[in-house]
């Protein structure tokens, strides 16, 4: 289906710099059910933000109003767990459109990336720093350049490279998901299988 392009995202972000958080805290698994990705957000560290009986905890990020943004920043082995891909639908259903970690777990990172939400990896030194400014100034802005493939906050010094398979930055730069893609290249693959017969 095609998506939005990511090239720039310039957002405020939210903190979360806890390690480990495993898929079954992004998305406890008794919200599975639904056969669609819709209203997946709701349910987005459900057990964190919600005590018992459905009250928001207010402490926890998500329900702070200083944080908001399209950028989350994580802990280290972000993603963990099972390889449920209703996690990452639970992330871009919160309006997330890039998660910053020092490492993913591959399974995560790889369903991620295939459903449009950019995974961005930098060192331990630079998510420490980042997460230090975001929660002491929860209004900066952090700038994510998918085409350079550097993550910066403007005016401050702080910038980084980060890596990305080419084929997922491809999609992404352009919005298409890989049936989007494939059909992106018709004529060149029937061009090339008709040269192939002959």
């Amino acid at each position: 289906m095609k998506r939005a392009e990511f090239t720039i995202l310039e957002s405020t972000a939210v903190p979360l710099p806890l390690a480990n958080i495993d898929t079954d805290q992004i998305i406890p698994a008794r919200f599975l059910s639904a056969t669609g990705r819709e209203g997946f957000g709701n349910n987005l560290f459900r057990d964190w933000r919600y005590d018992a009986d459905g009250n928001p905890v207010p402490g926890f990020v998500l329900n702070r109003p200083e944080f908001r943004g399209e950028i989350l920043i994580a802990g280290s082995n972000f993603g963990c767990g099972s390889s449920r891909e209703h996690a990452v639908w639970a992330i871009t259903g919160h309006d997330f459109r890039a998660v910053v970690s020092d490492s993913f777990a591959d399974i995560f990172m790889n369903n991620a990336l295939n459903n449009g939400l950019l995974t961005v990896t930098v060192t331990p030194e630079f998510l420490a720093q980042l997460t230090g400014l975001i929660t002491s100034k929860p209004e900066t802005i952090v700038r994510v350049d998918l085409p350079g493939q550097v993550i910066t906050v403007p005016g401050s010094g702080l910038q980084a490279g980060f890596p990305v398979n080419p084929f997922r930055k491809e999609c992404l730069i352009k919005g298409l998901d890989n049936i989007d893609y494939l059909l992106s290249m018709k004529e060149d693959i029937m061009a090339f299988e008709k040269n192939r017969q002959a």
